[in-house]
C-alpha cells in the first residue's frame, strides 16, 4: 500500500471512528431531515450539555456536521447528507446476517 492509499484509508477511518457512538448515530439520524438546535438534540440524546457538546465535536471534527450560530442559538446540520446511506447499508448488512444464522440454525436442528 503506498502512501495516498495509507492516507485515505486513515481518513475513513476517522469518519468510522466518529460514527462508532450511539448517541452520535442517534444525532446524525435525527440530522437527517434537516438543521436542529442543540437544545433539541440535547433534548433527543437526552444526556447533559457538555457530553452532547462533546459528541457533537466530534462529528464536527470528521467533517460529518457542521455549525451555524443564529443569534444566541448554534444549529448543527449534516454537512454530507449521504452519510445516512452508511445506516441504510449498515442495516442491510444486519438483515443479510440474521438470514444466514436463521439458516444456519434450521440446518443444525434438522442434522
Amino acid at each position: 500500500m503506498n502512501a495516498t492509499q495509507q492516507a485515505r484509508y486513515e481518513a475513513r477511518v476517522r469518519i468510522i471512528k466518529a460514527l462508532a457512538h450511539p448517541a452520535r448515530l442517534l444525532i446524525v439520524d435525527e440530522l437527517k431531515p434537516g438543521p436542529r438546535c442543540v437544545c433539541a438534540i440535547q433534548a433527543i440524546v437526552g444526556s447533559d450539555m457538555s457530553t452532547v457538546s462533546k459528541h457533537l465535536s466530534v462529528l464536527k471534527n470528521a467533517g460529518i456536521v457542521q455549525d451555524e450560530k443564529r443569534g444566541v442559538q448554534v444549529y448543527y446540520r449534516l454537512r454530507c447528507p449521504c452519510v445516512v446511506n452508511f445506516f441504510t447499508c449498515a442495516e442491510k448488512v444486519l438483515a443479510t446476517t440474521a438470514k444466514a444464522q436463521s439458516r444456519l440454525a434450521r440446518q443444525r436442528e434438522r442434522a
